[in-house]
């Protein structure tokens, strides 16, 4: 543990490890006006269930976006496959945190939406 890990005294709030994992991300923000838009970013980590991403366009808490990065080449894969609610090959996540990142683009994090709330309507556009 490094010297700023041990002064941390807070709450962890992780309930899954985060791998550094930089690739390409295709997305699209599930609204009737923009699901038809495939914006880019990439991704900057990724754990069973959720990521952190790198986007040059502004996302908004609680968006559904429909995320597409190469996610084969990941050790818990088929952790993510049984858990997440998978949509034409791309992974259906929700936005919980955005924030300014460097040269004008966010650092976006996204909670990937389960199985067990594919009925909610919360995912649908």
């Amino acid at each position: 543990m490094n010297q700023e890990q041990s002064d941390y005294s807070g709450v962890e709030r992780r309930q899954t490890l985060r791998i550094d994992y930089a690739v390409p991300l295709d997305y699209k923000i599930c609204k009737t006006e923009t699901i038809s838009k495939l914006l880019e970013g990439y991704t900057s980590n990724v754990s069973p269930a959720g990521l952190l991403c790198n986007l040059k366009d502004k996302v908004e808490e609680d968006n559904i976006l429909w995320l597409l990065f190469d996610r084969e080449t990941l050790d818990f894969c088929s952790q993510i496959e049984k858990r997440s609610l998978i949509y034409q090959k791309g992974i259906v996540g929700k936005v919980i945190r955005v924030q300014d990142g460097q040269n004008g683009t966010y650092d976006v994090g996204i909670r990937f939406v389960t199985r067990e709330e594919k009925d909610n309507r919360l995912w649908r556009f």
